[in-house]
């Protein structure tokens, strides 16, 4: 049992290992993240509001926008309408283009009038005044530019994460920053460095009020949209992503703060972690990238689509755009903005943003703090200890049920922690908790099981399958090994039985001693008593071993006591086939034995020998010549301090010289009958007065209680002793013994 304590821990220790060190991040194993991510995507879709927050509108240019207005690029000339209206017909509050305007417009045609200008026509001065007098008009940019001045329009733009040869660094212009960063501090915040980024066209981006990037470079490894940074770095500048430039127009420009707390040193530098991110009244958990996780509220359509060119055509109720926020961005999939998310593997890339600024306004945004690795930790060693505590000790069944508990418990304590806004680790424990479980169940199969075979094969014609169980719960309270052992020993006999052998065929005898022997074997088994072995008529059990058995000498006698039970049942089955009644003595004796697997090369057998074995022998023996059909030492009487027996007599067996008292079981203390008590304390005077030589008066005893009992041999045998040793005293020096010449 220990060996296989230490096998089971140890293999809960090595999981342990595996998943601590992918924790701490000294190894990294992609399964525990991709098991993560989907733990994630799952608490967030079971908790996903599926409600539409109307507060955020997205002016959508979709299939059927580009169908009316034509396909993309739209003229600039055309995108201002659709600002103008916005803010003078259905008085918006804010716009934030999802869409970035890199080069300038050629949709009017005004660079062909200009060369035509320059070249045939410089000399027209018809055509120079007719062309200057509608320059203003085909101007798309400067239109564009004039409709964005002066209100609440955050212009979208992208980061590169990485330069390609040939390639343009810096494109169009970037918005102001939040904030210039110290060098050193910038190096020792894990915020994303940007090397170069594709901006709007100086006109625009100086019209609008601000701008946001919208690319994503914390894509997980599996495409999927779960976080997006809120703040990037561009040469030691800090700009803010779409999301957070349009909340922040939204709520009237509070500034930007940063809070960075200390996360250690190391080589006499002291490295920062940032924690949040304060936009006024407004506290935005992320993580130390900046990032923050996206509060997805549902499948597509978590917030109000309106159609670009209904915009255009003033084809909207008012009601439904004042004083919100206006996301334009697209849904068509041949713009090439539909994202992967934990909601729907296909989803506009402008909704993301929109459901950051919902989260922002909310104050929902779940959060994975630092120490969380941590948690993380102590979380896995909880587990592994308790699964190590747990599993050895139940059954297969019980030991999955506690499993199923463990992991519910665990899956409980995640998702409160999850509602409010806290992002626990789930895979490590719940994969701890799986692993730690096939690797004990497989060990138990595997190994366990087959020493439990090799056990059922050694003992299974012994003793009954549950203690071969406990066998193998146990293996180090038994061996096969021979050893000196207080135990109880069964003998039982048939009465008669070369009469009843005589008066049957050989297939009748074979099937009633079948049917005698297999109840009494499975009552023996049932009492946790061992098979010693059959010999013709006659059983030979033990209690004690393999197991050890502080109960031994009280099993074996309830195993008797069950036994005439049953045989008294058996009697009516044995009449209805003809069969004669069988009647049966059992000895049983307490006493040092010597037990193990004896034998020769050719066969084995897990037997006890010993002079208490002989006695026990011995003891089934007396039983007729006593009447009676049970008959224990006074070893075995003392171990069962609960029943009350009858002493039967005092006496000395064939080979043994010191006399031993012997007794017959009467019953429980509590159940005996008054005239049974009265009856037991009229034979112990009886017994006194013989013993003490009294012969008158014990013959008068025994007289009396033959009378009363005359079936009971016991006292006729006493009644022809008086009447023997008053012709033939015994003498004075008389223990009061009997002397048993045969076996």
């Amino acid at each position: 049992m220990r060996f296989q304590r230490i096998i089971r821990i140890s293999l809960s220790a090595l999981v342990l290992l595996i998943l601590i060190l992918n924790t701490t991040g000294l190894v990294n194993y992609p399964f525990v993240q991709q098991l993560e991510d989907w733990t994630y995507d799952a608490r967030l879709n079971f908790t996903r509001f599926n409600t539409v927050d109307s507060r955020i509108v997205i002016v959508d240019i979709d299939e059927s926008s580009l169908a009316i207005i034509g396909r993309w690029p739209w003229g600039r000339d055309t995108l201002a309408v659709i600002v103008d209206n916005l803010f003078d017909y259905y008085q918006v509050n804010t716009v934030g283009f999802d869409i970035v305007f890199a080069e300038k417009d050629a949709s009017s045609g005004l660079k062909a009038f200009e060369k035509l200008a320059r070249t045939e026509l410089r000399d027209d001065l018809a055509y120079q005044r007719a062309f200057e007098k509608i320059r203003p008009s085909l101007q798309y940019d400067r239109i564009f530019a004039n409709s964005l001045q002066g209100r609440n329009v955050v212009m979208g733009y992208y980061f590169k994460p990485a330069i390609s040869a040939g390639e343009t660094s810096e494109i169009g212009l970037l918005p102001t920053p939040i904030t210039k960063m110290d060098a050193q501090w910038s190096e020792r915040l894990s915020i994303n460095r940007a090397v170069g980024y594709g901006g709007n066209i100086e006109i625009l981006q100086s019209a609008a009020r601000s701008g946001g990037y919208f690319d994503n470079p914390h894509v997980d490894q599996d495409g999927v949209f779960r976080r997006v940074p809120l703040v990037q770095s561009y040469q030691n500048f800090l700009f803010s992503s779409l999301a957070l430039a349009t909340t922040q127009a939204y709520l009237d420009q509070p500034p930007v703060e940063l809070i960075v707390e200390t996360a250690g040193s190391q080589n006499g530098k002291t490295y920062y972690a940032l924690e949040a991110i304060k936009l006024g009244d407004y506290r935005i958990p992320v993580d130390n990238n900046g990032s923050v996780y996206v509060p997805y509220r549902g499948l597509e359509g978590s917030f109000p689509y309106l159609s670009a060119h209904r915009v255009l055509t003033r084809d909207i109720d008012p009601v439904l755009l004042k004083d919100k926020i206006v996301l334009i961005g697209t849904s068509a999939p041949g713009l090439l903005d539909l994202r992967s998310t934990p909601v729907q593997n296909v989803y506009p890339g402008v909704e993301v943003h929109a459901n950051i600024i919902s989260g922002i306004l909310d104050q929902r945004i779940n959060h994975k703090p630092a120490w969380t690795i941590g948690y993380e930790f102590v979380m896995l060693i909880i587990v592994a200890v308790s699964m190590a505590i747990l599993l050895p000790l139940l059954s297969p069944l019980m030991a999955a049920a506690g499993v199923v508990g463990i992991g519910i418990l665990v899956i409980a304590g995640t998702m409160i922690a999850w509602e409010n806004h806290l992002i626990l680790p789930l895979a490590s424990p719940l994969l701890l908790i799986a692993l730690t479980f096939m690797l004990h169940m497989t060990y138990g199969y595997f190994i366990e099981s087959r020493g439990k075979r090799q056990l059922a094969h050694l003992f299974g014609q012994y003793i009954p399958p549950e203690l071969v169980d406990e066998m193998s719960d146990s293996p180090s309270e038994f061996t096969l090994d021979g050893e000196n052992r207080v135990m109880t020993v069964l003998f039982s006999d048939v009465r008669g039985f070369t009469t009843i052998s005589e008066g049957m065929d050989p297939k009748q005898l074979t099937q009633l001693m079948n049917a005698l022997l297999t109840p009494m074997t499975r009552v023996i088994h049932k009492n946790r008593g061992t098979i010693d072995k059959y010999m013709g008529d006659a059983i030979m059990a033990f209690w004690g071993a393999p197991l050890r058995d502080s109960e031994h000498a009280r099993h074996a006698l309830y195993a008797a006591l069950g036994m005439m039970d049953e045989l008294k049942i058996m009697q009516d089955e044995f009449r209805s086939r003809g069969w004669p009644e069988v009647n049966i003595g059992i000895g049983l004796n307490t006493g040092a034995m010597n037990v193990g697997n004896m034998g020769s090369e050719f066969r084995m057998a897990y037997t006890v020998l010993g002079d208490a074995v002989n006695l026990g022998s011995r003891l089934e023996g007396l039983t007729k010549f006593y009447g009676v059909n049970i008959i224990l030492s006074q070893s075995t009487r003392a171990s069962i301090p609960e029943f009350t027996f009858r002493e039967l007599d005092l006496v000395r067996v064939k080979g043994k010289n010191e006399p031993v008292a012997i007794f017959e079981p009467v019953g429980h203390k509590n159940d005996l009958e008054k005239n049974v008590k009265s009856e037991l304390n009229r034979y112990k005077q009886a017994l006194t007065g013989f013993r003490s030589q009294n012969w008158d008066k014990a013959e008068v005893d025994f007289f009396n209680l033959n009378r009363s009992d005359p079936d009971r041999k016991l006292y006729q045998i006493y009644l022809d002793r008086v009447v023997h040793f008053r012709d033939n005293p015994p003498g004075s020096n008389w223990d009061g013994a009997y002397t048993h010449t045969s076996k």
